[in-house]
């Protein structure tokens, strides 16, 4: 079941949308050129036919990554895919529904996400970090929610702590700006 993140940029994904057969997807993609594709935007593993599309790009050549909630089961996902899969912090009003679950079915080319809304959300994750032992696991980003918290305080407090995490900003944001539909 889909999350609804007090910060959350993909509302508009919650109705709406048009059924797409996978062959129509892959047709699109490739028309774009483009080598790397990333299946976000809400949850994608809640759509019924999200591993098959994951599979078949993978077949059909494509570097493929899955942005994932973290509350779901990842754990049939392609192992050819890159599983990015958030953490929820407390501020986003979701934290009961990480599946921690998913940490064990992680790899090191997959990447954990902490989506940091203040100080708060960086004390826990920094927590979480230690006790869970994840950056041993795999790649671990934090990323400030967009507006809320600057990125150079949270580079600070990385810095500060000298946390083995990268820090990573929501760039569609900074060069589109918050554009309704994206």
């Amino acid at each position: 079941m889909p999350l609804r993140c007090s910060w959350c940029d993909t509302a508009y994904a919650f109705e709406g949308g048009q059924w797409r057969g996978i062959d129509s997807i892959l047709d699109e993609v490739r028309a774009y050129g483009a080598r790397h594709v990333c299946v976000t935007g809400g949850e994608p593993l809640a759509q019924r036919r999200c591993l098959d599309l994951l599979a078949c790009l993978c077949d059909a050549g494509f570097d493929v990554s899955l942005e994932t909630s973290g509350a779901l089961d990842v754990s049939q996902v392609d192992p050819r895919v890159r599983r990015v899969v958030d953490i929820k912090a407390p501020g986003s009003g979701e934290s009961a529904r990480n599946r921690w679950d998913n940490l064990r079915h992680l790899t090191s080319r997959d990447q954990l996400k902490f989506v940091l809304a203040d100080r708060a959300d960086y004390d826990w994750a920094a927590a979480m970090l230690r006790e869970r032992d994840l950056p041993s696991r795999c790649m671990v980003l934090f990323s400030p929610v967009y507006g809320a918290l600057e990125p150079r305080a949270l580079a600070e407090w990385i810095l500060q702590d000298r946390l083995p995490v990268r820090l990573q900003v929501q760039l569609h944001k900074y060069l589109w700006g918050e554009v309704a539909g994206r």
